[in-house]
């Protein structure tokens, strides 16, 4: 028996998430026998491959192999096409014709999209897996057949079960082996490796260099519902490959050429696996990051802003890394000095001046209250904040006085008028007087008819 690597390099799969390899085990594994195969997944995950490797795994790998959609074929012929009809079973038939399970004895059929096989073509179906006897449209003469059936289909069948629109029997019939395909949402770590697959590929057919994709673009890509699987991703690569003039993706230029990546960048989530009130967290996670992708590129304009503006004024903006990184402790007159000479060339001008060369810091004890000692050994008041030793190597830069906090707390707070009828009335009278007292005018400023501000005025008793 192959094994899997071999088959992923004959049938050009690419992916090593475990639900893929698993998939292809069970194929690889049931391949041998003559047990019916039902293969389940959505649309676009490669199901048809999937039998295509039954078949060829098979002792029937030299005999014929068909796939049938049974959605494509009208109810009408569906019948004549699988088991064939007589000549004269219905209008227009000349004559006889043989269907594909007897053409193809000893063969592999493949019913693709089984779920919408018609109710009565699902009965003479079951008949030939059951005992392989089948009857041509027309005819009373049963027949032999051995055909080893694998079938497919994306929706779900227990569902069309109780809706009586599908056969319990033959669902049980046919699922004898059933195999799961997963989604490509399901398989996440191998949306990349699929897309620079179909980007190398293509690129090669066209002549051009293939496209790359930077860490946040992959991100975005790899967290995509992508509802049309495989098919949608190949396309996208192809479509991307040629419309965008860049041959390195950012996040940003993926959403631009495809925006419907930012409106489903979270991997789907079914309704029935999530908790109960837990229905909206999967769009609101959905919504924040999509926030948080625009907040990043504001960020990212904004910075470009204030480097263009720095740029075009020809400004300098000091270096607080190199002040913050001097050390007091140690070499104190000289960090008061370049402490003292920035504070100049930033304009910050203060009440009184403080020159932090003539003090020399000591530690007083929490009984002495605390406070600065100047050179002569005097404790200078500092409302209770904490002093330092010079040789601990710890020195609090922030210096308060009590005297700035006296007058902090003797000044003056003055409560602001927030009446709208006095607004009002300075409004007015700002008006008047604007205008001299021509009413007309006045009251077209404010944006009122002459006589409401007739009216105000004698309300207010605005002296004109």
């Amino acid at each position: 028996m192959a094994n899997i690597d071999s088959i992923k390099r004959r049938y050009g799969i690419v992916g090593r998430s475990p639900a893929l390899e698993n998939a292809l085990n069970t194929a690889l594994r049931v391949a041998p026998s003559d047990l019916s195969v039902l293969i389940t997944g959505e649309s676009g995950v490669g199901k048809e491959v999937i039998s295509r490797i039954i078949h060829d795994n098979s002792a029937r790998k030299h005999q014929g192999f068909i796939a049938i959609n049974c959605g494509a074929l009208p109810e009408g012929t569906i019948n004549s096409e699988l088991f064939g009809h007589v000549k004269g079973a219905y209008t227009s038939s000349d004559g006889a014709r043989k269907g594909y399970f007897e053409t193809l004895d000893g063969g592999t059929i493949f019913l693709d999209e089984i779920g919408e096989m018609p109710l009565q073509t699902q009965t003479f179906l079951l008949r030939v897996l059951e005992n392989g006897d089948f009857i041509r449209m027309g005819s009373n003469k049963v027949q032999k057949t051995d055909v080893r059936v694998v079938a497919a289909t994306n929706r779900k069948l227990m569902e069309r079960v109780r809706d009586g629109k599908f056969r319990e029997d033959l669902y049980f019939r046919l699922s004898t082996v059933p195999i799961e395909m997963p989604s490509l949402r399901e398989r996440s770590e191998d949306i990349y490796l699929l897309f620079r697959y179909f980007a190398n590929n293509f690129a090669e057919k066209q002549s051009i260099e293939p496209i790359q994709l930077d860490e946040e673009a992959r991100w975005l890509l790899e967290n995509y519902a992508w509802p049309g699987n495989i098919r949608e991703l190949k396309n996208a690569a192809e479509r991307l490959s040629i419309l965008s003039e860049k041959r390195d993706l950012t996040a940003v230029d993926l959403a631009e050429l495809m925006p419907q990546l930012m409106k489903r960048n979270l991997p789907a989530i079914r309704q029935q696996d999530l908790g109960e009130g837990s229905g909206n967290s999967f769009q609101e996670r959905e919504i924040l990051y999509k926030v948080l992708f625009d907040m990043k590129e504001d960020m990212t304009q904004l910075k470009n802003l204030i480097a263009d503006l720095i740029r075009s004024n020809d400004l300098r903006v000091r270096d607080v890394a190199r002040v913050q990184s001097l050390s007091l402790p140690g070499n104190y007159p000289a960090a008061a000095e370049e402490i003292n000479r920035f504070a100049a060339d930033a304009g910050n001008i203060a009440t009184e001046a403080y020159d932090l060369r003539d003090l020399d810091i000591t530690s007083t004890s929490a009984s002495s209250g605390g406070g600065y000692a100047g050179a002569g050994g005097r404790p200078v008041s500092n409302g209770g904040q904490q002093v330092y030793h010079p040789s601990t190597g710890n020195v609090d830069p922030i210096i308060v006085d009590s005297r700035m906090q006296r007058s902090y707390d003797e000044s003056e707070v003055v409560d602001e008028d927030l009446s709208l009828a006095n607004a009002e009335k300075e409004l007015i009278r700002k008006a008047l007087r604007k205008h001299k007292g021509r009413r007309k005018e006045a009251a077209a400023e404010l944006g009122i008819s002459e006589r409401t501000l007739y009216r105000k005025i004698k309300e207010y008793d605005v002296m004109e």
